[in-house]
């Protein structure tokens, strides 16, 4: 694997054109001395060298993200899991250390978030983790199709706002990228702990063909969308009922998650799987 391993700096820029619509804005704060030796010692080992230049979130040109290549980074054909939005790596560095059987590649832009999840692979010794610092669409587009065994996005930015909606990462362009780098059968797991996202996801999924909505349990929310400042209004509004998995096994409860909780939020599960 290609060495990565230049640490970032508060200073750094990161353009996009201007066309884009990310799920994201980058605040990339400096990294304090533990995690700067983390992103040293580690990211040459775990951090993948495809961006398209140094602070680049896009892929770079000509790459290919296919079996070959997973069998090169990976050293074996085992199944691959892809997490889109890292956060600090607590879910899938434990799954990974859990699966040794299985491949997992962490999509994270953030630099602390990518250097907390060096640092806890780094310290497993983990073998089946690999990072990319990288825009999440961007690399789907160039992915082979059946390349992925499935996919999680736990807990993404929520963009509140309604005028912010579309940037929202569940969008039906993701889902069909997304759709065809999986397996026959593979799923797309979403989890969630705003209820106003939950009713997106399923507007979203719901309809798109090519996809089944593999959940095992009904929900009651609010028929229509609610902003940053007026979500209270969701218990007046008329409400229907909608088919959401049950918890998944294979999330860990994050501190994320139990702030979520602690804080009354219901947390919200789908499974979708590619038929």
């Amino acid at each position: 694997m290609t060495e990565k391993n230049t640490v970032p700096t508060s200073g750094s820029t990161h353009p996009h054109p201007m066309h884009k619509v990310l799920s994201f804005v980058r605040r990339s704060g400096r990294l304090d001395a533990r995690l700067q030796r983390a992103w040293s010692n580690y990211a040459g080992e775990y951090l993948l060298d495809i961006n398209a230049g140094e602070g680049s979130l896009d892929v770079r040109e000509g790459f290919a993200f296919d079996a070959e290549y997973v069998r090169g980074t990976w050293g074996n054909g085992n199944p691959l899991i892809v997490e889109i939005g890292t956060g600090q790596g607590e879910n899938i560095v434990a799954a990974a250390e859990a699966h040794p059987e299985t491949n997992f590649l962490a999509l994270e832009v953030y630099d602390p978030g990518v250097a907390h999840t060096l640092l806890l692979a780094g310290k497993r010794g983990l073998g089946n983790l690999r990072v990319a610092q990288v825009n999440a669409p961007e690399l789907f587009k160039v992915m082979a199709s059946g390349v992925v065994a499935e996919v999680w996005t736990f807990f993404p930015d929520p963009w509140p706002k309604k005028k912010h909606h579309k940037r929202r990462i569940v969008q039906p362009a993701l889902a069909a990228e997304v759709r065809r780098a999986l397996v026959g059968g593979g799923a797309w797991r979403i989890a969630t702990d705003i209820e106003d996202y939950a009713l997106h996801v399923h507007e979203v999924m719901d309809g798109l063909a090519g996809w089944r909505n593999a959940g095992d349990i009904t929900v009651s929310l609010p028929t229509g969308h609610v902003g940053k400042g007026n979500a209270d209004l969701a218990a007046d509004m008329p409400h229907a009922d909608f088919v959401e998995s049950s918890r998944f096994d294979g999330r860990v409860l994050t501190n994320f998650e139990k702030k979520g909780l602690a804080a009354g939020r219901v947390i919200h599960d789908f499974t979708y799987r590619k038929i």
